[in-house]
């Protein structure tokens, strides 16, 4: 048995037998498991439910959806003035809502809802059915290998300063992205974005062995003093 996991009289002289520093660590042990803990309770199909049920309609990819599927919705409900942000027949809580529970996976509509959440200040905007972690979470259980989520929902856990879970979502769509230049290249700016200039050295090196000539990620890193060439 750990040290860290002992009961009763044992816990009392575990700690005499420890020390302070180890003690000290068993206590951040224990920070960090109920972090996890409250972590997992605010996503999961639990929480945010199942995104492959719906009632007569959907869900569907919003990246190989029918043109027909996706004239249904955008012009009902995800319209121009509801990605604006601006009020339509409906809430635009509502509205987008729906669009997610038709296209978990929709890309400008995940967009939209993250920005109608920052105007508010709210985790949950008016009429939205989940918070934004939740349609998150729904969208990357939906699709795993859609990258552009989780490019997109690492975005919105850095703005939460939520680093470590933003870098797995990362870690996650450099390995999906395959031989994709431009997402190689968009993994790379967001590692920037968020301190890892190494993975973001990585990703540019990447993005230019498939052919991917954009400068500008090159130039941030050269800026930092942190870029290096890539090996011949």
């Amino acid at each position: 048995m750990s040290p860290c996991t002992e009961t009763g009289p044992e816990r009392m002289h575990a700690a005499r037998r420890l020390g302070p520093s180890l003690v000290a660590a068993c206590v951040a042990l224990a920070a960090g498991m109920l972090a996890a803990s409250a972590a997992q309770a605010q996503s999961g199909e639990a929480k945010c439910g199942n995104p492959f049920v719906n009632n007569n309609f959907g869900p569907f990819d919003y990246r190989s959806a029918r043109k027909e599927d996706l004239k249904v919705v955008e012009e009902h409900h995800f319209t121009p003035r509801i990605e604006q942000l601006q009020k339509g027949e409906r809430d635009v809580g509502s509205d987008l809502t729906y669009t997610l529970y038709i296209f978990p996976n929709h890309h400008r509509a995940l967009i939209a809802i993250t920005r109608l959440a920052q105007r508010d200040k709210t985790d949950q905007p008016y009429k939205s059915g989940r918070t934004i972690e939740c349609w998150y979470d729904r969208a990357v259980r939906f699709r795993p290998d859609d990258t552009v989520v989780r490019v997109l929902f690492a975005q919105y856990l850095g703005r939460d300063k939520r680093t470590d879970e933003a870098m797995v979502q990362l870690d996650m769509a450099s390995q999906q992205a395959k031989d994709n230049p431009f997402s190689h290249y968009n993994i790379g700016l967001l590692y920037f974005e968020l301190g890892n200039h190494e993975r973001a050295v990585q990703q540019a090196h990447k993005a230019i062995a498939l052919g991917m000539n954009r400068p500008e990620l090159t130039d941030m890193l050269k800026r930092e003093g942190k870029w290096r060439e890539p090996t011949p």
